[in-house]
């Protein structure tokens, strides 16, 4: 048995591929209502949630491998490690970033954080620091569908941006055949860098109608994602990321997904075909 700690875009993607595989997963809701097209798709889909330890300890039972994901709040990743520890648990994949213990991002704090108690745990494990997701332009796409146009405070910078349906099939690959990939961390990217203005173009290529991109300072930036509905803190966070990306932190690819999945990783242009109804 497998298990995927949350239901979002990567843990959704995971559990499907896990379940394709004939493979028995069970995926931690909240709201189990919510999940009824992994309970469809041969899912195990149980009611939990990640502040209580005793529902985290009932979906680890029988389990061997967990795929931790999560919006990075140390405290109930730590709840996942410490009942993955009490269940005999052979292996944890964990879904991170860049991280560090003094960035002036909390969330990337956050991330060390769960790292280090990972790791000290003494659970074998695997961290996929994943780069910058490409459906985090989903957000964008209702902008881009009503003006031909979106901002961004990311500048020039180029990102090696990626698929998180790689990011989940890297997930479910290493959950389900461990060994090669105990105590390594993994850095996966899509096969290209590209600035916002190359997406733009990309956009304007799958689209047939031109994109536009114009730049957008940190505090207009911030704005933007508040007024979009994100909480001011989660806003502060984003904004400092992307001020980042502008001054080329993101700025690398490599050939991980390649090397595991023996195949290309998605490109940019194939995500924006996928999802060209989103854009339209």
């Amino acid at each position: 048995m497998f298990l995927i700690t949350t239901a979002g875009k990567v843990g959704a993607e995971t559990a499907r591929l896990l379940a394709q595989r004939s493979e028995p997963v069970r995926v931690l809701v909240r709201d189990q209502g919510r999940a009824s097209a992994l309970a469809q798709a041969g899912v195990e889909v149980v009611q939990g949630d990640l502040e209580d330890p005793a529902t985290i300890d009932a979906a680890m039972r029988g389990v061997v491998a967990v795929v931790l994901v999560s919006p990075a709040i140390p405290r109930q990743e730590l709840n996942v490690v410490s009942s993955a520890v009490r269940a005999g648990v052979e292996h944890v994949v964990k879904i991170t970033s860049d991280s560090s213990v003094d960035s002036a991002i909390a969330r990337r704090r956050g991330q060390a954080e769960i790292e280090s108690g990972l790791i000290a745990s003494g659970l074998s494990y695997t961290l996929l620091k994943n780069n910058a997701y490409m459906q985090n332009f989903l957000m964008q796409a209702p902008v881009i569908a009503a003006t031909n146009s979106f901002g961004s405070s990311t500048g020039n910078g180029r990102i090696g941006m990626i698929d998180t349906r790689d990011v989940a099939a890297l997930a479910a690959e290493i959950a389900a055949s461990p060994a090669p990939h105990k105590g390594k961390t993994y850095w996966p990217t899509g096969p290209e860098a590209l600035s916002y203005p190359d997406v733009a173009a990309v956009l304007s290529k799958v689209l047939a109608r031109p994109i536009t991109f114009h730049p957008l300072t940190f505090d207009q930036q911030r704005q933007a994602m508040i007024d979009a509905g994100l909480p001011e803190h989660v806003a502060e966070d984003n904004a400092q990321a992307l001020s980042l990306f502008a001054r080329g932190e993101a700025d690398y690819t490599t050939s991980d997904v390649q090397s595991i999945l023996a195949r290309p990783a998605r490109t940019f242009e194939q995500f924006a075909a996928d999802h060209a109804d989103a854009f339209s």
